[in-house]
């Protein structure tokens, strides 16, 4: 499998995670349908052990930065804990999502029990009416969504989109199975479809502007033809 490489130096690199893929293995993880993690990945193509400096969810693909060393992680986790990196995902939601919205809903925390604040800014991008039925409706409804988490709670984008009815599309946990069943039947997309596209920080050691874009997959980019839609990354 390829290794798509964004941007390295002495301190981090930023990779283009593929979907269906774990970061890193954990003896916990259910439903993986392939052994090879990003760590052992990155291992093989370029020798590098590498330390996660956040987490992107197995079935999400885009950008994931990771430190060189263990001295410099606590250096970059300190953009996220303290809101100074800007992540920006894509989405595919079913129906016509609004305009611009700010989501503020608590998302509960790993322990499933503790409810903890969460805000994510989303902007519709693009939008589609489909002659194809999905029940219980004769036609069927689509946005491409920009999401803007301000928080880095668990799930929590995938949540939110939930929370006001406008679920990812190939969410099995969180979505809707009648719009996830036709898009594998009509198109053989069986992904979620959600991606960390965009990343941007001031580097914690360099103090350069950092400006990251992780490409989309083929099935995306099938998908963008297919509905023509624009590639919001072009």
């Amino acid at each position: 499998m390829e290794l798509v490489i964004i941007f390295e130096d002495e301190y981090c690199i930023c990779v283009n995670k593929p979907n269906d893929m774990l970061v890193h293995h954990a003896k916990m993880s259910r439903s993986v349908k392939q052994e090879l993690s990003l760590l052992k990945l990155i291992v093989d193509k370029t020798s590098l052990k590498v330390y996660p400096v956040h987490r992107l969810d197995r079935r999400t693909s885009g950008i994931v930065l990771l430190a060189k060393e263990t001295k410099f992680v606590s250096k970059f986790q300190e953009l996220f804990t303290e809101n100074r990196i800007q992540k920006t995902y894509f989405g595919v939601v079913r129906g016509f999502a609004p305009d611009e919205k700010i989501i503020d809903s608590p998302v509960k925390g790993r322990d499933s029990t503790v409810y903890k604040e969460a805000y994510t800014t989303l902007k519709t991008l693009e939008t589609i009416a489909l002659d194809i039925p999905v029940k219980p409706y004769e036609t069927s409804r689509y946005s491409l969504v920009a999401l803007l988490p301000r928080t880095g709670r668990m799930h929590q984008l995938r949540v939110h989109m939930t929370k006001i009815s406008h679920p990812l599309i190939g969410d099995g946990k969180y979505g809707d199975k009648n719009h996830d069943d036709m898009f594998v039947e009509k198109f053989g997309w069986n992904f979620l479809f959600l991606h960390a596209g965009k990343l941007s920080f001031i580097h914690p050691f360099t103090k350069n502007e950092i400006k990251l874009n992780a490409s989309f997959t083929d099935n995306w980019n099938s998908l963008f033809k297919q509905f023509s839609w624009k590639n919001p990354l072009q």
